[in-house]
């Protein structure tokens, strides 16, 4: 009877975990689809716990506990400008759990006597602590770039994706030596090991640039685990998940990829993120930059019959977007259209504006993808730039030089008036120029984007 219970427990959850997925293509229906997802991972929890199998709960409790005491901090005090290395970090202990259960379960039998493995359990064992490992310290590496533990330019070196190669390759070799052999102990510690310094290796040459497309691929990664996790032990909801998880994840990459007009090898092996930023320069003198006051940007805005504003990093780091609202909610109660233009790739994750501007209450139907927003920027009175750098720089369009040239922007500079809010003349990720800072219908109003938001809220109200 446990048996049958734990079973339909799993398909259940698996119905709602492909639920979830499917409300999440949609904005207004992303929270209910976070809901059923949590609701089927409770019913595979609660399934998996009324197993024969299990003898003992004792560390099932204390596992329990310490997963409440690590969780909640993360899901309820993580601020959302740490969204994305707090998703690493996620992915990091996803694919750690994979690798120990691997790891144990290759313990049990060649070490605690249990016989011996065959040779289609010890390929999805061999493939879960290579992919696990690999991942964990991928995503460490993700996270420290992210957190600005670590560089976010790339870190190379002369031959680096020769080396990253050829240490793949002996992670697969090695592989292909447990399956042959299971018994083989010093070839699967040692895989694990090789995997673990390739993770290292892949995540460390990639710029802070591409971090959402390397996040969205490590996702992809720690769900294939996973589902080899389920092959190992036989359980069809890790299988379930972790293909959902994994496939979601590749085609999450590719989406990302496009986005930026590149390819996987070109943002696993480009070193994309740029050191050498170029100097914004004309005839050797530097290009001009016209500073603006609130009071003179405030005027624009609250006279402008059409406002599109294209929020960045830039509004995240200063968690300005309740500002950013209420900003909006005041031009359009002077008679102004406002509508906010969304680059996917802008932020450090994947939809990490979307997010961020859902927290603030921002209406769904306001939010406009950029095929869909582009063609409007030229009837636009004022293009409100908010920390976004490269996702807006013209240069992708005009300068085949240029690293990032070719991939899609937002047109900002096509509108009759720019204002973008910005500390200073910092570069982007890509670490290149921003010709639209120097454009003649740009205006810059420098300072912490959320201080600069309330100043125009104020100046706003009193035109």
């Amino acid at each position: 009877m446990r048996d049958q219970i734990t079973e339909f427990s799993y398909l259940a959850a698996s119905v709602l975990f492909i639920l979830g997925l499917k409300s999440l293509t949609h904005p207004d229906r992303a929270r209910r689809g976070m809901q059923q997802a949590a609701v089927g991972m409770l019913l595979a929890v609660c399934g998996t716990l009324l197993k024969h199998s299990i003898i003992d709960y004792r560390w099932i409790f204390i596992g329990l506990v310490l997963g409440v005491l690590i969780g909640y901090p993360l899901g309820m005090w993580v601020p959302t400008t740490a969204l994305p290395q707090r998703i690493a970090a996620s992915l990091s202990f996803g694919a750690l759990a994979s690798t120990l259960v691997g790891i144990s379960e290759y313990h049990a039998v060649y070490h605690g006597g249990e016989g011996t493995i065959a040779p289609a359990r010890m390929a999805a064992l061999g493939f879960e602590v290579l992919l696990g490992a690999l991942t964990v310290t991928g995503a460490l590496m993700a996270f420290g770039k992210l957190q600005e533990l670590l560089p976010s330019r790339p870190i190379t070196y002369r031959g680096q994706n020769l080396v990253n190669i050829a240490l793949f390759g002996v992670g697969v070799v090695l592989l292909v030596t447990c399956i042959a052999s299971p018994a083989s102990a010093w070839a699967f510690y040692s895989m694990i090991g090789v995997a673990a310094i390739v993770g290292v290796l892949m995540v460390i040459p990639i710029g802070g640039a591409d971090m959402p497309v390397v996040v969205a691929l490590l996702n992809s990664y720690c769900g294939l685990a996973a589902s080899a996790t389920g092959f190992a032990l036989g359980n069809s909801i890790l299988i379930i998940c972790g293909a959902l998880d994994g496939a979601s994840g590749f085609l999450l990459s590719i989406l990302m990829s496009k986005a930026m007009n590149r390819s996987f090898a070109n943002v696993l092996f480009g070193a994309f993120g740029g050191t050498q930023p170029a100097a914004a320069s004309g005839g050797g003198t530097a290009l001009p930059v016209r500073a603006i006051s609130a009071e003179d940007a405030a005027i624009q805005l609250a006279y402008a019959q059409r406002v599109i504003i294209i929020p960045g990093y830039g509004m995240a780091v200063a968690q300005a977007q309740h500002t950013v609202r209420e900003l909006a909610e005041l031009i359009e109660r002077r008679g102004g259209e406002v509508k906010y233009a969304i680059h996917p790739v802008a932020g450090r994750m994947p939809g990490h504006m979307n997010v961020l501007l859902a927290e603030a209450n921002v209406p769904y139907d306001r939010l406009y993808d950029m095929d869909e927003i582009n063609g409007e920027f030229p009837q636009t009175d004022v293009a409100l730039v908010i920390g976004a750098n490269d996702v807006v720089n013209p240069a992708a369009r005009e300068d085949p030089s240029s690293p990032i040239y070719g991939m899609p922007i937002l047109d900002a500079d096509k509108a009759k008036h720019v204002i973008v809010l910005k500390r200073g003349m910092a570069a982007g990720f890509a670490g290149i120029e921003n010709v639209l800072f120097h454009a003649p219908a740009t205006s810059m109003l420098f300072g912490d984007a959320k201080s600069s938001l309330t100043k125009l809220v104020s100046e706003v109200k009193s035109a």
